[in-house]
This record gives structure tokens, C-alpha cells and sequence, in this order.
């Protein structure tokens, strides 16, 4: 159960592809207004708010910050970046997956986090130490990229969590899509005690 929901939400995190018939979903990033059972109200970063219904298998994830030295050979990361003028990738965030959503949205391809932003979803081939921080080489399906991760870059997991963590105030990123022209929550990734999720 705790790896169906760990995948499902991998799944939506980093999925750009659309279900047959449906609106692609879109990541919603902000701070929840007000949540009661059935209707989540979400302000957006830009300040717009929307009132989201939930999806039947509507589930929560908790963001949990961890230390940098959580990025070892061979992990699973998703890492949004922005390319540097020789080429290469410089850490936004780093998300450490959980090994039960492992190859979770494999590949690199751009990302909303900030204009101009990617995402790398691969495995840690090796890391190393420099001046900046851990350069990182990035190994997937079709190719290989390397970013370097400043000791100031964000670096989180996160877990299966209940509805309680739905508080005004708390900081989430929401997967939302349109259904018959209304938006639906589908998955909710919560900063808990005010952490916001970086990704």
C-alpha cells in the first residue's frame, strides 16, 4: 500500500503527459486558504485563489527536508535546475525519491519551477566534492547530465501523510487537473510547520 502511494504520487509530481481525453495536469504552488472535507482553497504563488473539489483517490504527501548527504551513488533523484553558460546544470531543489518510486518520470525535460528551469529525473552515477558544493553525474534511459548542488540548495523526500497536514497557512504544491471544466485536486505535497515544498 505505502509503495502504491508513493508511486502514484511520484507519478503525478513528474508526469507531463496527459490520460485520453483529459487536461494535462498542472502543479499548483502556493499556500492552502481553508480545507473542509470536500473543497480545498488554495492560494496560488502569483496570489490567485481556486477552489479545487477532490479527486476520489485525492491522497497527501508530507515534503520532509533532509541533509545533502543523503545523495549517494546510486539514488534516485529529481533535481530542477538552470544551465549554466558551459553547459552545466546548476541545482534549484533536489528531491531524494523513495526507492518504492524509483525510474518514477525517468529523463530530462523543462520544468515550471522558474523560467527557463529543467528537470533531471535520473540515477546518481557518481558524485564528487568541489568549491561550489557536489557535482553530480546524472545517468538515464537516453543519456547523462551533470549539475552541481550548492550546499544552499534545498534537498527533501517525501512520505505518505493524512489530511490533517491541510491547515490554513501550510505551504504545498497541488496536482490539479480539469475535469468538465472544473479543477480537481489530486494529489497535495504539504511543508509541514510551515516548510515550503521546493519543488
Amino acid at each position: 500500500m505505502i509503495k502504491t502511494l508513493f508511486t502514484l504520487a511520484a507519478v503525478l509530481l513528474c508526469s507531463f503527459a496527459s490520460a485520453q481525453n483529459a487536461a494535462p495536469p498542472q502543479r499548483l504552488r502556493g499556500s492552502i486558504e481553508s480545507f473542509d472535507g470536500t473543497t480545498l482553497v488554495f492560494k496560488q504563488r502569483n496570489g490567485e485563489v481556486v477552489q479545487l473539489a477532490l479527486a476520489e483517490n485525492f491522497a497527501v504527501n508530507e515534503v520532509v527536508p533532509i541533509e545533502l548527504s543523503a545523495i549517494q551513488p546510486n539514488s534516485f533523484v529529481g533535481i530542477a535546475s538552470m544551465p549554466a553558460a558551459d553547459g552545466t546544470l546548476n541545482a534549484i531543489e533536489v528531491l531524494v525519491f523513495p526507492e518504492a518510486a524509483r525510474g518514477t518520470g525517468e529523463g530530462h525535460y523543462p520544468w515550471d519551477l522558474q523560467p527557463g528551469s529543467q528537470m533531471t529525473n535520473a540515477t546518481v552515477a557518481d558524485l564528487a566534492s568541489v568549491p561550489e558544493g557536489r557535482k553530480l553525474r546524472l545517468h538515464y534511459k537516453d543519456g547523462e547530465k551533470t549539475v552541481v548542488v550548492a550546499p544552499t540548495a534545498p534537498i527533501v523526500t517525501f512520505k505518505p501523510a493524512d489530511r490533517n497536514l491541510l491547515v490554513p497557512g501550510a505551504k504545498a504544491m497541488v496536482v490539479a487537473q480539469l475535469r468538465d471544466g472544473k479543477p480537481v485536486a489530486m494529489r497535495a505535497l504539504v511543508g509541514r510547520n510551515g516548510f515550503t515544498p521546493p519543488m
